[in-house]
């Protein structure tokens, strides 16, 4: 038996029925949560009039937006399960997902209308979410539920008037058929960022929400009165869970943005308690013009996840009087697994701090032993905010768990003498050079301390001296003085080991990266017997 979680949005309404629960950055407009559970509970009645039943998949295509949740919860009062799409994709990577989850509806908003005509087919239902022209296909044509039982698909209204998804709740009676939502039953598919291949659907149930939401409340002290703001990609479990459910749960008030803007971020800062993103994002809020200025005193707890936050970043923030707690999770683990503490933020720089209370960690070698302290091996995790699984993937789950329930996480990581642990990256990014084990992460934060460096990724490649070697790209700070790759490697030398030190440098324009600002080492291409330039 699972912990269940009681209907969120209908219990925050009996008990906070006309405190705001969102607020749209751009428009301004609020909802009280009185008025998302009944647009909630209208939702669900809506998926219900298109042929969505329990267990029942509906996609979804759209940016950051208030009605992405009320259909969250629309799913969980249906019982159906939610499965949000890759806005950032094209249609050609999508199809395989809509084939992997075959969901009976798609809703979409109009900025990702053409790939989701794209993605239309005979029975699926298309629901647009803003107004605008109906699609070309001669399958978008009709809207009414008879339609979309013949296998006709429901498209926007013509410019100016309403949504298809505003109509269908226009005419909705509330309706809520779960009161209380099954710790083990799944709420929603988040596909995998594909940092290292294709994607997998990694099943997200209400027991994972429910230990997630205690995890982050143990961590951030999130509570009724607190305000944060919702950026990072819905697409994504950190979009929903860090930390906008569990605010909501709490009955705090989550301030909408269609996506990342480091400006309209500053400016909301005085408003925010908060503040939860990956590295990339604080890169972005550093650089910008106005951070110097920007009064980031409100602000009580900031989080980073995703990626190691480099040193010098944390330093940055920590000259304003801002600690940024280092944490780390994964798609599988809920995601909240481990945070640090404020007063390790910077006693402990690069710590992740320790798991979090309903979590078990062990750091084990190659054969599945445990290490001795200070060691590094392979993070493996057990509690119960981890997934069951992967979607339709049987094979995949067994191979990510032990028989007695413990997660591979394939990440390196190490604990020191007060329990605090380190995480060191990728089992398959280290590599062994001259015999010794490099681990890319601390090659990359040594990069990072060069004034001239923004960001830098390491790769292991062949060389027939030393086995492997390390080839280092590497991102130019703007208005930074030109630099050689020779340059690097000597500074290098003067703050890692000889075998640490990187024999190849090539310099980038940008990084191709997943939606949280991941770099997507697999799409570099080392060229380790070519020139360094």
């Amino acid at each position: 038996m699972g912990v269940d979680l009681v209907d969120i949005t209908a219990k925050r309404a009996a008990l906070t029925p006309q405190r705001i629960a969102f607020e749209d950055a751009l428009t301004g407009r609020t909802m009280t949560y009185a008025e998302l559970d009944d647009r909630a509970a209208r939702a669900a009645a809506a998926l219900a009039s298109l042929g969505v039943e329990r267990e029942d998949r509906v996609a979804i295509l759209c940016r950051n937006r208030v009605e992405f949740f009320e259909i969250l919860f629309a799913c969980a009062k249906l019982g159906a399960i939610l499965a949000p799409l890759n806005w950032r994709a094209p249609a050609a990577e999508l199809k395989p997902l809509m084939a992997d989850c075959t969901p009976k509806a798609l809703i979409y908003g109009a900025e990702d209308a053409a790939s989701a005509h794209a993605l239309a087919r005979e029975g699926l239902a298309l629901v647009a979410l803003d107004p605008g022209p109906p699609a070309s296909s001669p399958a978008c044509a009709v809207s009414t539920p008879s339609d979309v039982a013949a296998g006709n698909v429901i498209a926007g209204e013509d410019a100016g008037g309403p949504s298809a998804y505003a109509r269908l709740l226009a005419d909705a009676s509330p309706l809520r058929t779960e009161r209380r939502w099954r710790g083990e039953a799944i709420w929603s598919l988040s596909y995998t960022s594909g940092t290292t291949g294709a994607p997998k659907g990694v099943i997200q149930t209400y027991q994972m929400a429910a230990v997630n939401a205690f995890h982050v409340a143990q961590a951030f002290g999130v509570n009724g009165g607190d305000t944060t703001l919702n950026f990072l990609p819905l697409f994504h479990t950190a979009g929903i869970q860090l930390v906008t459910l569990p605010t909501l749960i709490a009955g705090g008030t989550v301030i909408v943005t269609p996506g990342f803007d480091e400006a309209r971020a500053l400016e909301l800062m005085p408003r925010l308690d908060v503040f939860f993103s990956v590295p990339a994002v604080y890169q972005q809020l550093a650089l910008h013009p106005a951070f110097e200025r920007a009064d980031l005193s409100r602000v009580r707890s900031w989080g980073c996840g995703g990626a190691p936050l480099s040193d010098v970043l944390v330093e940055r923030f920590a000259a304003k009087g801002v600690r940024v707690c280092n944490g780390y999770g994964m798609t599988e683990t809920g995601p909240t697994a481990f945070v640090a503490a404020p007063e390790d933020a910077l006693t402990k720089i690069g710590s992740v701090g320790k798991p979090q209370m309903l979590l078990d960690v062990r750091i084990v070698d190659v054969n599945g032993e445990d290490v001795a302290e200070g060691e590094s091996g392979e993070i493996w995790m057990r509690g119960a905010g981890l997934t069951p699984g992967y979607w339709k993937r049987p094979e995949e789950t067994a191979k990510a768990f032990t028989p007695d329930g413990w997660l591979r996480s394939g990440d390196i990581g190490r604990r020191d003498a007060d329990g605090c642990y380190y995480v060191a990256g990728r089992i398959k990014e280290m590599y062994i050079s001259g015999g010794e084990n490099v681990y890319p992460a601390e090659v990359e934060n040594a990069l990072a301390r060069h004034p001239a460096v923004l960001e830098a990724a390491v790769l292991g490649v062949a060389d027939e001296t030393w086995g492997e070697v390390g080839h280092a790209f590497v991102l130019m700070r703007p208005g930074a003085q030109p630099i050689s790759a020779a340059d690097l490697i000597q500074f290098c030398r003067g703050n890692l080991a000889g075998y640490k030190t990187p024999r190849h440098v090539t310099f980038v324009d940008e990084f191709p990266r997943t939606a949280a600002g991941k770099i997507r080492k697999h799409l570099l291409a080392p060229a380790p017997h070519a020139p360094s330039r």
